[in-house]
């Protein structure tokens, strides 16, 4: 007869359990703090994919489209939205907000014309949380965003 291997239910009970303590005592002193601080940057990275969703629209529907379009800031300095509207007909395409513990500054409005740059010279947009300090430029020939 042939002896049998693997582990029986009691002893995946015992392990799991173990496991479980040692997590839940673990878990009160993981950093949240630095979970955070990252808010910001998150934020900034999030707001430059949908600047550059604004740019990229203006170019590509340069043909129908010679307004453009614009990312909006929503009520007045620190944002807690935005929306990026086509400057022609002023629909909007997106619309979202900021997370309410982040605070975010500058620029109101971003348009971008069929070429893609900005139509009024540069911009910027700042968002801070928890001390931690995340900074968007727009170059205003090329619209290019820049994450600092």
């Amino acid at each position: 007869m042939r002896a049998r291997s693997g582990f029986s239910l009691a002893e995946l009970v015992i392990v799991v359990a173990i496991v479980s303590i040692l997590a839940a005592m673990a878990l009160p002193r993981l950093p949240y703090e630095a979970l955070g601080r990252k808010r910001g940057e998150v934020s900034a990275a999030q707001m430059a994919a949908r600047l550059r969703l604004t740019r990229q629209l203006a170019i590509t529907n340069a043909a129908t489209n010679r307004t453009g379009f614009r990312l909006e800031m929503i009520g007045g300095a620190p944002y807690k939205a935005y929306r990026i509207v086509n400057a022609d007909t002023a629909d909007v395409v997106v619309s979202d907000t900021i997370d309410e513990k982040v605070l975010c500054t500058g620029t109101s409005v971003m348009t971008f014309n069929s070429l893609g740059a900005l139509v009024e010279g540069q911009a910027q947009l700042t968002f801070s949380a928890e001390g931690q300090t995340a900074t968007l430029s727009v170059v205003g020939a090329t619209g290019a965003v820049i994450y600092e």
